[in-house]
């Protein structure tokens, strides 16, 4: 993952999510209190964006601690701890829901991209995922695919082609289509 990019789309979400700060953290909790927090599964399946804790909490601008239990990846059983994290109680908890929200979307893309590769079984069917993905997502979701056991097929329109049914029907056929393109490539 793009960690330039990682670090851009995180402070985006909490300019979102946050804005000017935490009204409830700021207001109930001293900035010296610190404590510890474990960030659990839910349910089963396959875990993944661990590291966008890391990228919230620095954000945030926490001295928090980071211990991984797990790693991206692994399939996991409800209840199992992923993570463990030390520091300001207001920090912890003011990243703690963008954080959720991440692993869970994540997680949830990366187990079922498994379950369709494990379908699959050892045939040579690759699970490739499209560029249709959530507005500012798009680098979440497809990280996700790939720790799934999926394949990304490309970024955005920049980095590969595909004709689609508007781009046959305004070139007036397939034929003029893939004729027009393989004239790019000479």
């Amino acid at each position: 993952m793009n960690r330039l990019k990682l670090k851009e789309a995180i402070e985006n979400f909490i300019l979102e999510d946050v804005g000017s700060g935490d009204i409830t953290a700021e207001s109930i909790f001293d900035e010296l209190r610190t404590d510890k927090g474990i960030f659990k599964a839910k349910s089963e399946g396959i875990i993944c964006g661990l590291i966008v804790a890391e990228y919230v909490y620095e954000a945030l601008g926490g001295n928090v601690q980071l211990n991984y239990l797990k790693n991206d990846g692994d399939f996991v059983t409800a209840g199992t701890n992923l993570l463990e994290v030390e520091g300001s109680v207001k920090t912890l908890l003011t990243g703690e829901c963008l954080i959720l929200n991440l692993m869970q979307r994540m997680s949830g893309v990366a187990t079922m991209t498994f379950k369709a590769v494990e379908i699959l079984g050892g045939s040579s069917i690759r699970i490739c995922d499209t560029k249709k993905t959530l507005p500012g997502l798009r680098l979440f979701e497809k990280y996700a695919v790939r720790v799934g056991g999926g394949y990304n097929h490309r970024i955005g329109l920049y980095d590969g082609v595909m004709l689609k049914d508007n781009h046959i029907a305004f070139t007036g056929g397939i034929a003029k289509a893939v004729k027009k393109f393989k004239k790019l490539l000479v």
